[in-house]
């Protein structure tokens, strides 16, 4: 990776929406250059897929919550059943296994208060082998996700 597909992979996760040759004029390429250099960076695995970011207000959904869970006993059967069972709700947007607390952290969204209770209840208190669940409801985001760093290799 060089300078110019840091300047693309930059360009893109702010916005992959724009034709080629949009693309190709921000980071100083000719179209089927930076067609050839977006198709490698695919092949490679750095980019993984393309998608839309949703205002997740504007789809009703007005809550934003972390809830860190930990399990009664973290052994490998019991991580890999919670983790299964995870992945069945869509209201869990995100797991992550951490170490230094709990061992689990949760992102989830829900339309109100009353959804947040539904999940609650439908949701976490189904998930097996939960000893203890802690939630902490978002009041604002302050530095919202925009994307990795993506920093110019040294020397260029």
């Amino acid at each position: 990776m060089d300078a110019v597909d840091a300047r693309i992979l930059r360009a893109l996760q702010r916005d992959s929406s724009p034709p080629v040759a949009e693309l190709a004029a921000a980071v100083g390429l000719s179209p089927s250059a930076c067609h050839r250099r977006v198709k490698l960076l695919e092949q490679a695995g750095i980019i993984t897929g393309y998608a839309a970011r949703l205002d997740r207000r504007a789809l009703g959904l007005a809550l934003e919550v972390f809830a860190e869970v930990s399990l009664d006993a973290p052994t490998r059967p019991a991580m890999q059943a919670f983790e299964a069972a995870v992945a069945r709700f869509d209201e869990i947007l995100e797991c992550h296994r951490i170490i230094g607390g709990p061992d689990y952290l949760l992102r989830l969204v829900a339309r109100d208060i009353d959804d947040l209770e539904r999940i609650h209840g439908d949701c976490l208190g189904q998930l097996p082998g939960v000893a203890r669940i802690r939630t902490l409801l978002t009041l604002s985001t302050v530095g919202a996700w925009q994307g990795y760093p993506v920093r110019e290799p040294a020397g260029e």
